[in-house]
């Protein structure tokens, strides 16, 4: 079964070190996938939770850390998480 990516978050910011991205997707669990930097070099993280309040609060806390104009695109428009 494909994950099914629900949304995605974005700092707006272009520069390799400051770039931050966010989405979450859901399979049977939940799945919040978070990149610092860019493509190429960027730390991912990853986190599974049963439930999609459990994964939101998650995304929340994220965004919320880092401040910045962070924007939301959601399903199709937004681009699929790192493998």
């Amino acid at each position: 079964m494909a994950k099914e990516l629900v949304t995605r978050w974005w700092n707006g910011v272009w520069g390799r070190l400051s770039r931050r991205d966010v989405w979450l997707a859901r399979e049977i669990r939940w799945h919040v996938v978070a990149r610092a930097g860019d493509s190429e070099t960027g730390k991912v993280l990853r986190w599974e939770f049963d439930t999609e309040d459990e994964a939101r609060a998650l995304v929340r806390r994220l965004v919320r850390a880092d401040g910045g104009q962070w924007r939301e695109q959601p399903g199709k428009a937004a681009t699929q998480p790192p493998e």
